[in-house]
Protein backbone atom coordinates (compact mmCIF):
# COMPACT_ATOMS: atom_id res chain seq x y z
CA UNK A 1 0.00 0.00 0.00
CA UNK A 2 1.11 3.47 -0.72
CA UNK A 3 3.02 5.01 1.97
CA UNK A 4 3.76 1.80 3.80
CA UNK A 5 7.18 0.11 4.15
CA UNK A 6 6.22 -3.47 4.69
CA UNK A 7 6.21 -6.47 2.24
CA UNK A 8 4.08 -9.60 2.26
CA UNK A 9 5.64 -12.89 0.98
CA UNK A 10 3.48 -15.92 0.20
CA UNK A 11 5.22 -19.35 0.09
CA UNK A 12 3.53 -21.99 -2.10
CA UNK A 13 4.98 -25.54 -2.73
CA UNK A 14 6.30 -26.16 -6.30
CA UNK A 15 4.43 -29.39 -6.74
CA UNK A 16 1.16 -27.67 -6.22
CA UNK A 17 1.92 -25.24 -9.02
CA UNK A 18 3.55 -27.84 -11.42
CA UNK A 19 1.12 -30.70 -10.76
CA UNK A 20 -1.42 -29.62 -13.38
CA UNK A 21 1.33 -29.19 -15.95
CA UNK A 22 2.88 -32.59 -15.11
CA UNK A 23 -0.52 -34.25 -15.28
CA UNK A 24 -1.15 -32.69 -18.65
CA UNK A 25 2.26 -33.71 -19.96
CA UNK A 26 1.86 -37.24 -18.64
CA UNK A 27 -1.52 -37.62 -20.26
CA UNK A 28 -0.26 -36.19 -23.52
CA UNK A 29 2.84 -38.42 -23.52
CA UNK A 30 0.85 -41.53 -22.65
CA UNK A 31 -1.64 -40.88 -25.42
CA UNK A 32 1.12 -40.24 -27.91
CA UNK A 33 2.94 -43.43 -26.78
CA UNK A 34 -0.16 -45.54 -27.15
CA UNK A 35 -0.78 -44.11 -30.58
CA UNK A 36 2.91 -44.70 -31.59
CA UNK A 37 2.86 -48.27 -30.32
CA UNK A 38 -0.32 -48.91 -32.21
CA UNK A 39 1.15 -47.48 -35.39
CA UNK A 40 4.40 -49.54 -34.98
CA UNK A 41 2.40 -52.69 -34.31
CA UNK A 42 0.26 -52.13 -37.37
CA UNK A 43 3.42 -51.42 -39.46
CA UNK A 44 5.17 -54.56 -38.23
CA UNK A 45 2.12 -56.70 -38.91
CA UNK A 46 1.84 -55.30 -42.38
CA UNK A 47 5.60 -55.68 -43.02
CA UNK A 48 5.55 -59.25 -41.69
CA UNK A 49 2.81 -60.20 -44.12
CA UNK A 50 4.85 -58.72 -46.94
CA UNK A 51 8.10 -60.42 -45.85
CA UNK A 52 6.65 -63.94 -45.43
CA UNK A 53 6.78 -64.80 -49.20
CA UNK A 54 10.25 -63.27 -49.47
CA UNK A 55 11.58 -65.24 -46.50
CA UNK A 56 10.05 -68.45 -47.82
CA UNK A 57 11.62 -67.89 -51.24
CA UNK A 58 15.01 -67.14 -49.63
CA UNK A 59 14.85 -70.39 -47.67
CA UNK A 60 13.93 -72.25 -50.84
CA UNK A 61 16.78 -70.66 -52.81
CA UNK A 62 19.29 -71.36 -50.08
CA UNK A 63 18.27 -75.01 -49.83
CA UNK A 64 18.27 -75.53 -53.60
CA UNK A 65 21.64 -73.80 -53.97
CA UNK A 66 23.14 -75.86 -51.16
CA UNK A 67 21.88 -79.04 -52.83
CA UNK A 68 23.63 -77.99 -56.04
CA UNK A 69 26.76 -77.31 -54.05
CA UNK A 70 26.44 -80.77 -52.53
CA UNK A 71 26.49 -82.30 -55.99
CA UNK A 72 29.61 -80.30 -56.89
CA UNK A 73 31.66 -80.82 -53.76
CA UNK A 74 31.37 -82.30 -50.24
CA UNK A 75 32.29 -78.86 -48.91
CA UNK A 76 28.72 -77.76 -49.62
CA UNK A 77 27.33 -80.12 -46.97
CA UNK A 78 29.51 -78.41 -44.40
CA UNK A 79 28.29 -75.08 -45.71
CA UNK A 80 24.64 -76.13 -45.24
CA UNK A 81 25.27 -77.39 -41.72
CA UNK A 82 27.16 -74.25 -40.76
CA UNK A 83 24.41 -71.88 -41.90
CA UNK A 84 22.16 -70.71 -39.03
CA UNK A 85 18.43 -71.29 -39.62
CA UNK A 86 16.27 -68.27 -40.30
CA UNK A 87 14.47 -67.38 -37.10
CA UNK A 88 11.36 -65.45 -37.86
CA UNK A 89 11.24 -64.27 -34.28
CA UNK A 90 14.21 -62.05 -35.02
CA UNK A 91 13.95 -58.67 -36.58
CA UNK A 92 12.63 -59.22 -40.10
CA UNK A 93 14.92 -56.66 -41.72
CA UNK A 94 17.98 -58.20 -40.06
CA UNK A 95 16.86 -61.66 -41.14
CA UNK A 96 16.38 -60.47 -44.70
CA UNK A 97 19.82 -58.82 -44.82
CA UNK A 98 21.48 -61.91 -43.32
CA UNK A 99 19.67 -64.20 -45.76
CA UNK A 100 20.63 -62.10 -48.76
CA UNK A 101 24.24 -62.08 -47.52
CA UNK A 102 24.25 -65.88 -47.10
CA UNK A 103 22.70 -66.42 -50.52
CA UNK A 104 25.31 -64.15 -52.11
CA UNK A 105 28.09 -65.97 -50.29
CA UNK A 106 26.73 -69.33 -51.43
CA UNK A 107 26.45 -68.11 -55.00
CA UNK A 108 30.06 -66.96 -54.84
CA UNK A 109 31.08 -70.37 -53.52
CA UNK A 110 29.03 -72.01 -56.26
CA UNK A 111 30.81 -70.06 -58.98
CA UNK A 112 34.17 -70.75 -57.33
CA UNK A 113 33.45 -74.48 -57.18
CA UNK A 114 32.18 -74.44 -60.75
CA UNK A 115 35.37 -72.77 -61.92
CA UNK A 116 37.47 -75.29 -59.97
CA UNK A 117 35.42 -78.15 -61.40
CA UNK A 118 35.85 -76.78 -64.92
CA UNK A 119 39.60 -76.45 -64.41
CA UNK A 120 39.80 -79.98 -63.03
CA UNK A 121 37.70 -81.24 -65.92
CA UNK A 122 39.90 -79.47 -68.47
CA UNK A 123 43.01 -80.88 -66.77
CA UNK A 124 41.56 -84.39 -66.81
CA UNK A 125 40.50 -84.05 -70.43
CA UNK A 126 43.99 -82.83 -71.36
CA UNK A 127 45.63 -85.66 -69.40
CA UNK A 128 43.32 -88.22 -70.97
CA UNK A 129 43.99 -86.77 -74.43
CA UNK A 130 47.74 -86.99 -73.84
CA UNK A 131 47.33 -90.57 -72.57
CA UNK A 132 45.29 -91.50 -75.62
CA UNK A 133 47.83 -89.87 -77.94
CA UNK A 134 50.65 -91.72 -76.18
CA UNK A 135 48.69 -94.96 -76.35
CA UNK A 136 48.03 -94.44 -80.05
CA UNK A 137 51.71 -93.76 -80.66
CA UNK A 138 52.65 -96.88 -78.69
CA UNK A 139 50.14 -98.92 -80.67
CA UNK A 140 51.52 -97.63 -83.95
CA UNK A 141 55.06 -98.33 -82.80
CA UNK A 142 54.10 -101.79 -81.57
CA UNK A 143 52.30 -102.54 -84.82
CA UNK A 144 55.32 -101.46 -86.86
CA UNK A 145 57.60 -103.45 -84.58
CA UNK A 146 55.44 -106.53 -85.00
CA UNK A 147 55.50 -106.11 -88.78
CA UNK A 148 59.27 -105.64 -88.75
CA UNK A 149 59.66 -108.56 -86.33
CA UNK A 150 57.72 -110.83 -88.64
CA UNK A 151 59.73 -109.61 -91.62
CA UNK A 152 63.04 -110.12 -89.86
CA UNK A 153 61.97 -113.52 -88.52
CA UNK A 154 61.00 -114.66 -92.00
CA UNK A 155 64.15 -113.11 -93.46
CA UNK A 156 66.31 -114.77 -90.81
CA UNK A 157 64.79 -118.17 -91.49
CA UNK A 158 65.20 -117.70 -95.23
CA UNK A 159 68.81 -116.50 -94.89
CA UNK A 160 69.64 -119.38 -92.56
CA UNK A 161 68.15 -121.85 -95.03
CA UNK A 162 69.96 -120.31 -98.01
CA UNK A 163 73.23 -120.17 -96.08
CA UNK A 164 72.85 -123.85 -95.22
CA UNK A 165 72.08 -124.82 -98.82
CA UNK A 166 74.98 -122.75 -100.18
CA UNK A 167 77.38 -123.96 -97.53
CA UNK A 168 77.15 -127.63 -98.51
CA UNK A 169 78.23 -127.33 -102.19
CA UNK A 170 80.73 -124.60 -101.35
CA UNK A 171 82.39 -126.84 -98.77
CA UNK A 172 82.44 -129.62 -101.37
CA UNK A 173 84.11 -127.36 -103.93
CA UNK A 174 86.51 -125.85 -101.40
CA UNK A 175 87.52 -129.26 -100.11
CA UNK A 176 88.17 -130.62 -103.61
CA UNK A 177 90.17 -127.63 -104.81
CA UNK A 178 93.17 -128.78 -102.80
CA UNK A 179 93.10 -132.16 -104.51
CA UNK A 180 92.54 -130.51 -107.90
CA UNK A 181 95.60 -128.34 -107.33
CA UNK A 182 97.70 -131.39 -106.40
CA UNK A 183 96.46 -133.45 -109.36
CA UNK A 184 97.08 -130.54 -111.71
CA UNK A 185 100.60 -130.06 -110.42
CA UNK A 186 101.32 -133.76 -110.84
CA UNK A 187 99.99 -133.71 -114.40
CA UNK A 188 102.06 -130.66 -115.34
CA UNK A 189 105.18 -132.27 -113.89
CA UNK A 190 104.46 -135.47 -115.83
CA UNK A 191 104.07 -133.52 -119.08
CA UNK A 192 107.32 -131.69 -118.41
CA UNK A 193 109.15 -135.01 -117.83
CA UNK A 194 107.62 -136.46 -120.99
CA UNK A 195 108.77 -133.48 -123.02
CA UNK A 196 112.25 -133.78 -121.53
CA UNK A 197 112.84 -137.52 -122.14
CA UNK A 198 110.62 -138.40 -125.11
CA UNK A 199 110.65 -136.54 -128.41
CA UNK A 200 107.10 -135.47 -129.14
CA UNK A 201 105.22 -136.58 -132.18
CA UNK A 202 104.72 -133.77 -134.73
CA UNK A 203 100.93 -133.90 -134.20
CA UNK A 204 101.37 -133.74 -130.43
CA UNK A 205 103.82 -130.89 -130.74
CA UNK A 206 101.41 -129.02 -132.97
CA UNK A 207 98.65 -129.44 -130.38
CA UNK A 208 100.95 -128.33 -127.58
CA UNK A 209 101.90 -125.24 -129.50
CA UNK A 210 98.27 -124.47 -130.24
CA UNK A 211 97.17 -124.90 -126.61
CA UNK A 212 100.03 -122.76 -125.26
CA UNK A 213 101.06 -125.35 -122.71
CA UNK A 214 103.71 -123.16 -121.14
CA UNK A 215 101.16 -120.41 -120.42
CA UNK A 216 98.68 -122.96 -119.07
CA UNK A 217 101.35 -124.49 -116.81
CA UNK A 218 102.10 -121.01 -115.43
CA UNK A 219 98.51 -119.74 -115.13
CA UNK A 220 96.68 -122.85 -113.95
CA UNK A 221 98.04 -122.77 -110.36
CA UNK A 222 97.01 -119.12 -110.17
CA UNK A 223 93.55 -120.09 -111.39
CA UNK A 224 93.26 -122.74 -108.69
CA UNK A 225 94.42 -120.23 -106.06
CA UNK A 226 91.85 -117.66 -107.16
CA UNK A 227 89.13 -120.32 -107.01
CA UNK A 228 90.22 -121.18 -103.48
CA UNK A 229 90.11 -117.48 -102.54
CA UNK A 230 86.64 -117.12 -104.06
CA UNK A 231 85.23 -120.17 -102.32
CA UNK A 232 86.80 -119.06 -99.04
CA UNK A 233 85.07 -115.72 -99.43
CA UNK A 234 81.76 -117.47 -100.09
CA UNK A 235 82.31 -119.55 -96.97
CA UNK A 236 83.04 -116.40 -94.96
CA UNK A 237 79.89 -114.72 -96.29
CA UNK A 238 77.80 -117.79 -95.47
CA UNK A 239 79.22 -117.88 -91.94
CA UNK A 240 78.51 -114.16 -91.57
CA UNK A 241 74.94 -114.63 -92.77
CA UNK A 242 74.43 -117.46 -90.33
CA UNK A 243 75.89 -115.41 -87.48
CA UNK A 244 73.93 -112.33 -88.43
CA UNK A 245 70.59 -114.12 -88.79
CA UNK A 246 70.76 -115.95 -85.49
CA UNK A 247 67.29 -116.57 -84.10
CA UNK A 248 68.54 -116.77 -80.52
CA UNK A 249 66.00 -116.65 -77.72
CA UNK A 250 68.56 -116.96 -74.94
CA UNK A 251 71.68 -115.17 -73.74
CA UNK A 252 74.93 -116.75 -74.88
CA UNK A 253 78.63 -115.84 -74.63
CA UNK A 254 79.39 -113.96 -77.84
CA UNK A 255 82.39 -112.36 -79.52
CA UNK A 256 81.59 -108.71 -80.21
CA UNK A 257 84.37 -108.44 -82.80
CA UNK A 258 83.01 -111.43 -84.70
CA UNK A 259 79.58 -109.81 -84.89
CA UNK A 260 81.00 -106.50 -86.14
CA UNK A 261 83.21 -108.22 -88.73
CA UNK A 262 80.31 -110.33 -89.98
CA UNK A 263 78.20 -107.20 -90.40
CA UNK A 264 81.00 -105.42 -92.26
CA UNK A 265 81.38 -108.38 -94.59
CA UNK A 266 77.67 -108.26 -95.45
CA UNK A 267 77.92 -104.51 -96.09
CA UNK A 268 81.17 -104.75 -98.05
CA UNK A 269 79.45 -104.08 -101.38
CA UNK A 270 78.27 -100.72 -100.03
CA UNK A 271 81.76 -99.75 -98.93
CA UNK A 272 83.33 -100.06 -102.38
CA UNK A 273 83.95 -97.00 -104.54
CA UNK A 274 80.96 -95.60 -106.43
CA UNK A 275 80.64 -93.18 -109.31
CA UNK A 276 79.74 -90.35 -106.93
CA UNK A 277 82.26 -91.06 -104.18
CA UNK A 278 85.45 -92.82 -103.33
CA UNK A 279 85.66 -96.01 -101.29
CA UNK A 280 84.42 -95.75 -97.72
CA UNK A 281 87.39 -96.57 -95.52
CA UNK A 282 86.78 -98.63 -92.38
CA UNK A 283 89.32 -98.27 -89.57
CA UNK A 284 89.27 -100.40 -86.43
CA UNK A 285 90.66 -99.89 -82.93
CA UNK A 286 89.78 -103.18 -81.29
CA UNK A 287 90.56 -103.69 -77.64
CA UNK A 288 90.99 -107.00 -75.86
CA UNK A 289 87.36 -107.92 -75.17
CA UNK A 290 86.07 -110.91 -73.24
CA UNK A 291 83.04 -112.85 -74.43
CA UNK A 292 79.84 -110.93 -73.63
CA UNK A 293 76.65 -112.68 -72.57
CA UNK A 294 74.08 -111.23 -74.95
CA UNK A 295 71.54 -111.90 -77.70
CA UNK A 296 73.99 -112.21 -80.58
CA UNK A 297 71.40 -111.97 -83.38
CA UNK A 298 69.79 -108.82 -81.96
CA UNK A 299 73.16 -107.22 -81.30
CA UNK A 300 74.26 -107.89 -84.88
CA UNK A 301 71.14 -106.14 -86.12
CA UNK A 302 72.04 -103.10 -84.00
CA UNK A 303 75.50 -103.08 -85.62
CA UNK A 304 73.81 -103.36 -89.02
CA UNK A 305 71.58 -100.36 -88.31
CA UNK A 306 74.38 -98.12 -87.07
CA UNK A 307 76.81 -99.04 -89.84
CA UNK A 308 74.14 -98.78 -92.57
CA UNK A 309 73.12 -95.35 -91.23
CA UNK A 310 76.76 -94.21 -91.25
CA UNK A 311 77.12 -95.34 -94.87
CA UNK A 312 73.89 -93.55 -95.81
CA UNK A 313 75.16 -90.32 -94.24
CA UNK A 314 78.49 -90.54 -96.07
CA UNK A 315 76.72 -91.18 -99.37
CA UNK A 316 74.48 -88.16 -98.80
CA UNK A 317 77.54 -86.05 -98.04
CA UNK A 318 79.19 -87.29 -101.23
CA UNK A 319 76.13 -86.28 -103.25
CA UNK A 320 76.20 -82.81 -101.71
CA UNK A 321 79.98 -82.30 -101.68
CA UNK A 322 82.05 -83.89 -104.41
CA UNK A 323 85.25 -82.55 -102.82
CA UNK A 324 85.05 -84.89 -99.85
CA UNK A 325 87.91 -87.25 -100.65
CA UNK A 326 87.96 -89.98 -98.01
CA UNK A 327 84.69 -90.91 -96.27
CA UNK A 328 85.58 -92.97 -93.20
CA UNK A 329 83.86 -95.14 -90.62
CA UNK A 330 85.84 -95.78 -87.44
CA UNK A 331 84.97 -98.64 -85.08
CA UNK A 332 86.47 -98.83 -81.60
CA UNK A 333 86.02 -101.25 -78.70
CA UNK A 334 87.40 -101.32 -75.19
CA UNK A 335 86.81 -103.32 -72.05
CA UNK A 336 86.13 -101.76 -68.67
CA UNK A 337 85.60 -103.31 -65.25
CA UNK A 338 82.16 -104.83 -65.78
CA UNK A 339 81.22 -103.70 -69.26
CA UNK A 340 82.42 -103.17 -72.82
CA UNK A 341 82.20 -99.93 -74.81
CA UNK A 342 81.69 -99.93 -78.59
CA UNK A 343 81.98 -96.80 -80.72
CA UNK A 344 80.85 -96.44 -84.34
CA UNK A 345 81.79 -93.05 -85.79
CA UNK A 346 81.67 -91.41 -89.21
CA UNK A 347 83.23 -88.22 -90.55
CA UNK A 348 79.96 -87.01 -92.08
CA UNK A 349 78.14 -83.74 -91.71
CA UNK A 350 76.97 -84.33 -88.12
CA UNK A 351 73.65 -83.18 -86.74
CA UNK A 352 72.07 -80.37 -84.74
CA UNK A 353 70.85 -80.53 -81.14
CA UNK A 354 67.23 -80.46 -82.36
CA UNK A 355 67.83 -83.54 -84.49
CA UNK A 356 69.66 -85.34 -81.68
CA UNK A 357 66.76 -84.67 -79.31
CA UNK A 358 64.38 -86.61 -81.58
CA UNK A 359 66.87 -89.14 -82.90
CA UNK A 360 65.60 -92.12 -80.90
CA UNK A 361 61.89 -91.29 -81.26
CA UNK A 362 59.83 -93.84 -83.13
CA UNK A 363 59.07 -92.92 -86.76
CA UNK A 364 61.53 -90.01 -86.76
CA UNK A 365 63.88 -90.09 -89.75
CA UNK A 366 65.94 -87.60 -91.72
CA UNK A 367 66.01 -89.82 -94.79
CA UNK A 368 63.85 -89.29 -97.88
CA UNK A 369 60.36 -90.78 -98.01
CA UNK A 370 60.50 -94.49 -98.77
CA UNK A 371 64.11 -94.94 -97.70
CA UNK A 372 63.83 -94.89 -93.92
CA UNK A 373 61.18 -96.22 -91.53
CA UNK A 374 62.25 -94.19 -88.49
CA UNK A 375 62.30 -97.36 -86.36
CA UNK A 376 65.92 -98.51 -86.63
CA UNK A 377 67.46 -96.35 -83.91
CA UNK A 378 64.38 -96.52 -81.71
CA UNK A 379 64.36 -100.29 -81.59
CA UNK A 380 68.17 -100.43 -81.47
CA UNK A 381 68.06 -98.46 -78.24
CA UNK A 382 65.30 -100.76 -77.00
CA UNK A 383 67.49 -103.79 -77.71
CA UNK A 384 70.52 -102.26 -75.98
CA UNK A 385 68.66 -100.78 -72.99
CA UNK A 386 65.81 -103.21 -72.31
CA UNK A 387 67.30 -106.47 -73.57
CA UNK A 388 70.86 -105.99 -72.35
CA UNK A 389 70.69 -103.33 -69.64
CA UNK A 390 73.17 -101.13 -71.51
CA UNK A 391 73.11 -97.66 -73.04
CA UNK A 392 73.08 -96.23 -76.57
CA UNK A 393 74.13 -92.59 -76.87
CA UNK A 394 74.90 -90.22 -79.72
CA UNK A 395 77.68 -87.63 -79.82
CA UNK A 396 77.49 -85.24 -82.75
CA UNK A 397 77.99 -81.64 -83.77
CA UNK A 398 77.36 -79.98 -87.12
CA UNK A 399 80.38 -80.49 -89.34
CA UNK A 400 82.11 -82.76 -86.79
CA UNK A 401 80.68 -86.14 -87.72
CA UNK A 402 78.61 -88.49 -85.56
CA UNK A 403 79.51 -91.25 -83.12
CA UNK A 404 77.17 -93.78 -81.54
CA UNK A 405 78.46 -95.21 -78.27
CA UNK A 406 77.17 -98.56 -77.03
CA UNK A 407 77.86 -99.79 -73.50
CA UNK A 408 77.06 -103.40 -72.68
CA UNK A 409 77.35 -105.10 -69.31
CA UNK A 410 79.24 -108.37 -69.40
CA UNK A 411 76.09 -110.04 -68.11
CA UNK A 412 72.82 -109.10 -69.87
CA UNK A 413 70.24 -107.94 -67.36
CA UNK A 414 67.34 -106.95 -69.61
CA UNK A 415 64.06 -108.52 -70.66
CA UNK A 416 64.38 -112.14 -71.79
CA UNK A 417 62.09 -111.75 -74.82
CA UNK A 418 63.64 -111.26 -78.24
CA UNK A 419 62.63 -108.49 -80.59
CA UNK A 420 63.75 -108.08 -84.18
CA UNK A 421 64.82 -104.75 -85.61
CA UNK A 422 64.65 -103.49 -89.19
CA UNK A 423 67.88 -103.58 -91.12
CA UNK A 424 67.81 -99.89 -91.96
CA UNK A 425 65.91 -96.96 -90.55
Amino acid sequence: MKGTDWLMIAVVPKRIILRPALVYMAVSAGGAGVILLLVVFLFICHLNRRLQPILAECNHLRTADAERLGRLSPIAHQTIDSLPPINQAQDELGILADTVHQVARQLHQSFTLLEESNEQLETRVQERTEELAKTLENLQETQSQLVQTEKMSSLGQMVAGIAHEINNPVNFIYGNLGYAEKYTQDMLEAIALYQMHCPPHPAIQQHLDKSELEYVAEDFPKLIASMQTGTQRIRDIVVSLRNFSRLDDSVQPTSIHEGIDSTLLILKHRLTAQSCRSEIKVTKSYGDLPLVNCYAGLLNQVFMNLLANAIDVLEEDADADQKKLQPTVHISTQAEVDRVVIGIADNGKGMTEATKAKLFNAFFTTKPVGKGTGLGLSISRQIIVEKHGGTLDCVSEPGQGTEFIITLPLQAVGNQTTTAVPVAG
